[in-house]
């Protein structure tokens, strides 16, 4: 890694999105918004680019990373799509979902980026910019969440600025993203099974299908085994303070992270509060959830005591980023 580089920082207009364009064919790393949450970008086809992100993030090269591509066509050179894939893609790109496939026979994603699996993690972003930067570089850029490997996952340029100045070349901003969690992950092969909940509920895949989707045994989530795909190891964005789930109560030094109207017991002796949706709406709570764990992890608490989540529709994915957040690293 480059060490004391120079990190540009642009604000997300059609000038920057031909810099970015440019950075990544140059073999550059480029932060950039989706709708979920910011990526880190290196072209897909260059294994040196792609050796560069996995070194700034501090990434393990066994976690595999996820192609993103502008529209259906261009995810159908690096992958094989069956009848369910091609259904999900139809109803769901652009947007938060992320399918594991086959990789196509000429597949020109490094196999460094999928860590030697013969498959492909691939998306089509809904953000305009993102879009934007795909189709003017004219193809497919590998982009894990933009900060070091483990922490909290960034939803604003300054987070990204936070963990990776020095690291990357450039970042372009956006303001805020829209869903705040990332993408849902979905593995098809004939039939489809979920990997990792995200930013489109399982409800909404599950009324396309028409059926339940499979679901991935516990014990196939852990940070000694190689991932099936980007984002299931164990321990996960995690903030630096440890996180208590399912807080009836704050104890001496803790931090809160609230939801609803309902106050849990000894709220005042929180030494912060954040809440994610007072009105209790998840979506609200997803767009929320990262950047008040990192104004939490700042306060000095002892720990962060988080108050139950409700595990329908967004519920089930920011139940997962809390679960593995409270593993710690």
């Amino acid at each position: 890694m480059k060490v004391g580089l120079k990190t540009e920082i642009l604000p997300a207009d059609e000038a920057a999105v031909a810099v970015a364009a440019r950075c990544l064919r140059d073999g550059g790393l480029v932060a950039f918004p989706t709708e979920t949450v910011y990526g880190l970008g290196a072209d897909a086809a260059q294994a040196d680019a792609i050796a560069r992100l996995y070194e700034a993030k501090g990434r393990p090269s066994f976690n595999p990373l996820i192609a993103h591509v502008a529209d259906l066509k261009a995810a159908r050179q690096i992958a094989r799509f069956d009848a369910t894939a091609t259904r999900l893609a139809e109803a769901f790109w652009p947007g938060p979902l992320t399918l594991v496939l086959p990789k196509t026979a000429d597949c020109p994603v490094a196999e460094l980026a999928t860590a030697g699996l013969d498959t492909v993690a691939i998306r089509v972003p809904a953000h305009p910019i993102a879009q934007s930067i795909l189709r003017a570089f004219g193809g497919a850029v590998v982009a894990p969440s933009a900060n070091l490997s483990g922490h909290v996952s960034p939803t604003t340029a300054l987070h990204v600025a936070g963990d990776l100045t020095g690291r990357i070349d450039l970042i372009i901003d956006d303001g805020p993203v829209t869903v705040g969690v990332e993408s849902t992950i979905l593995a098809c092969f004939g039939t489809a099974m979920l990997l990792r909940p995200g930013g489109l509920p399982r409800e909404a895949i599950e009324r396309v299908l028409g059926h339940a989707l499979q679901r991935l045994p516990e014990d196939a989530v852990n940070d000694n085994a190689q991932p099936l795909a980007p984002g299931m190891l164990a321990s996960h964005y995690a903030p630096r303070t440890p996180v208590r789930l399912n807080a009836s109560e704050v104890g001496d030094g803790e931090a809160l992270l609230a939801f609803g109207r309902d106050p849990v017991a000894a709220t005042d002796k929180a030494l912060a509060l954040m809440n994610l949706s007072i009105r209790g709406d998840l979506n609200e709570a997803a767009t929320h959830l990262f950047g008040y764990l990192r104004i939490l992890d700042t306060k000095g608490a002892r720990a962060i005591a988080v108050m139950p989540i409700p595990h329908h529709g967004l519920g089930e994915a920011i139940n997962d980023r809390l679960r593995r957040a409270a593993m710690g690293r």
